[in-house]
């Protein structure tokens, strides 16, 4: 009988759940989700998203896991209330080819620009914009990983690359997730930019019996994945520096292995931080970490507009942030001149100053806008609205300046 060790097993378990992954991966490239409205259909909408939450077997954990899954769910929802029928493919399916007529293709990255030629000439064609243009996006990137070789010797791999787009350049108009930084990153093609507000999946109420006083030198570091593209190194290194301050880590830190080698000492090995890893928002686990903290410290080099942020406005944390979070803070936080080290520690230790009524002011103004900008609801009527407004622009422009197709062709 052949007896396995444990790291053999244990490799043989890696192995096939790297199988299983590339089988679903090759399945979610060709799966489209058709939903039918309610009544007769009065048209045909594509979506080039994700289809994983219109899935039967999806979880309310996973919905949660990501702005974009409810976010996408709603915008298919938006046009069955219109009375389309809606197709959803995910957003790498490679191989779709339009076969029927669409009033409306809305693409988040890759299909339009291959699928243009298939379409009718009067679809309307709507990139979504979730991220800043993908060429800052890598570029900020590219640049974070090159000063951290620098200052630390060390080559860490890209977490967070993507191949460019050119969906803008063959879209009508952009509906872009973010404030004016994000907005700034499209402006150079001429088109129609209409800017949305990212939603939440949790919302919570107004803590009045937070202690202001005692976590006043308490903050919190959360992301999704890509800590060197979130600045998760440089939130660390200000942090060692500052042994009197608490930092408190959640994210998926675990999963990127180069990045906990080189930073092994500040995460598991430094007395005021604090790595807890990855953590869902709705959780009472999550809501003690937010009660205990002060302030939120997101240095990116690059958003669309941090759901994470947006995640902690609703909790009350003050936000320390860089412009390129893609977060409007008004009066009720700071921006970062720059995501330098200095830069960070002085913003913490000025937040820290504050006194307690003004604290206490500053987080409720935070919660007040997050409430008020940034729900469920919210985003539902503005995608709605904006959807309304476009069709209405598209409409006019047709009426002056009529697109025919020549005699006799009819494709679809």
């Amino acid at each position: 009988m052949v007896k396995f060790s444990r790291r053999k097993i244990n490799d043989f378990y890696q192995l096939f759940q790297k199988i299983l992954e590339r089988y679903q991966d090759r399945i979610e490239r060709r799966r489209i989700i058709t939903l039918k409205p309610e009544k007769s259909s009065i048209g045909n909408v594509l979506i080039s998203y994700i289809t994983k939450p219109f899935l039967p077997n999806i979880t309310p954990e996973q919905i949660r896991s990501h702005t974009q899954m409810w976010e996408c769910q709603q915008m298919a929802q938006t046009f069955l209330d219109m009375g389309y029928c809606v197709d959803v493919i995910n957003f790498y399916n490679d191989i779709f080819i339009p076969e029927k007529r669409y009033d409306f293709f809305i693409e988040t990255r890759w299909n339009l620009q291959r699928s243009a030629p298939y379409l009718n000439p009067d679809c309307i064609k709507i990139f979504h914009a979730d991220t800043a243009h993908i060429l800052f996006h890598n570029a900020a990137e590219a640049k974070r990983l090159l000063d951290l070789q620098q200052r630390r010797g060390v080559t860490l791999a890209p977490r967070r690359f993507e191949q460019p787009n050119h969906a803008l350049e063959h879209a009508d108009y952009a509906m872009v997730l973010g404030n004016e930084f994000t907005v700034g990153t499209y402006k150079y093609a001429n088109k129609p930019i209409y800017p949305i507000s990212v939603s939440t999946p949790v919302t919570y109420p107004w803590n009045e019996s937070k202690d202001f006083d005692k976590c006043r030198k308490n903050f919190l570091f959360f992301s999704s994945g890509g800590m060197v593209h979130k600045g998760l190194d440089l939130a660390l290194e200000a942090f060692v520096e500052m042994p009197d301050f608490h930092l408190t880590i959640c994210g998926p830190v675990d999963k990127e292995d180069d990045f906990v080698k080189a930073y092994y000492r500040e995460l598991y090995e430094t007395e005021n931080i604090h790595t807890v890893g990855w953590v869902d928002v709705s959780s009472d686990k999550f809501q003690e970490i937010a009660d205990n903290c002060i302030g939120l410290v997101y240095p990116s080099c690059s958003e669309g507009q941090s759901g994470a942020v947006i995640s902690c406005l609703h909790q009350g944390l003050i936000p320390i942030l860089s412009y390129k979070s893609g977060v409007t803070v008004d009066n009720f936080g700071l921006i970062l001149p720059n995501c330098s080290i200095p830069a960070i520690k002085q913003a913490v230790n000025r937040i820290s100053q504050v006194s307690t009524a003004d604290l206490k002011w500053m987080s409720r103004q935070a919660w007040e806008y997050a409430r008020a900008n940034h729900t469920q609801e919210r985003f539902a009527q503005v995608y709605k609205e904006t959807i309304e407004k476009i069709q209405q622009n598209h409409n006019s422009r047709q009426s002056l300046n009529p697109q025919k197709l020549p005699v006799g062709v009819n494709r679809f």
